[in-house]
This record gives structure tokens, sequence and C-alpha cells, in this order.
């Protein structure tokens, strides 16, 4: 299990490396800093947070493969919808209500809050050296 989510994180951090590169590359060439918070937050839990999330489960034997599974939803879910709340929040591109917008904002960073607090449990049901050589 820890194998096939460790192959999907870092597959979609780089998808998010990608498209934050482009997005800093984008306002690099047109003068416009608009997507400043959307492109640092991109980087930061788009890629090195799912990039290091798939280290970890490659590196792992995790004793609770529900949990796994529950944190790798959580952490996609997440960072998708911090990011284009964000998006919708500051930029607001299709005209949604406020209310919308912010509702939207926030359950995707609570998602991503929850993903990084299982994520702290993940890091406590490690299987130990002995357990893994079974």
């Amino acid at each position: 299990m820890e194998q096939k989510w460790s192959l999907r994180l870092i597959r979609l951090a780089a998808i998010f490396a990608l498209f934050g590169t482009y997005l800093g590359s984008h306002m690099s060439g047109s003068g416009s800093y608009q997507f400043r918070p959307i492109h640092a937050h991109v980087l930061l839990v788009g890629w090195l947070s799912m990039f290091a999330w798939g280290i970890f489960y490659r590196a792992f034997k995790v004793k609770s493969q529900k949990l796994v599974t529950i944190h790798g939803w959580t952490a996609i879910l997440g960072v998708f919808g911090l990011t284009l709340g964000m998006w919708f929040y500051n930029l607001n591109p299709f005209n949604f209500s406020s209310t919308f917008t912010l509702i939207f904002f926030i359950v995707g960073g609570t998602t991503l809050l929850i993903s990084f607090a299982l994520f702290i449990v993940v890091t406590f049901m490690i299987q130990q050296k002995e357990e893994m050589k079974m």
C-alpha cells in the first residue's frame, strides 16, 4: 500500500512542481504578481509536502494501511482544495459569491490541516526493522 501511495504522491508532486514553476515564470514574464500566494502554496504543499510524504512512504512500512489511505486522500483533496480555494478567494475568476469562495478556501485548508495531523500519527505507526524483515 505504501508503495502505491508513494508513487501517487510523487507523481502529483511533479505535476504541482511544473504548475508552480509555470505560474512563477508567467508572473515574471507578465510583470504581474497577483498569483504570488497561489504560486507559493502550490510549490510548498503541492510539490514539497507531497514529495516528502511520497518519499516517507517509499522508505517506511506503516502498521495501519487504512491510515495511509486516509492520509493520502486528505493530502490530495487538501492540496487541491487549498490552492483552488485560494485562487477563488483572492482572484475570483468565475465571479462566485464571496460566501462560496470563503467556504471553499476554508474547507480545502482544513482538509490539508487534517492531512498534516494524520501524517504525524502515521510517523508513530511505522513498523520496526525487526517487524519489517518478516
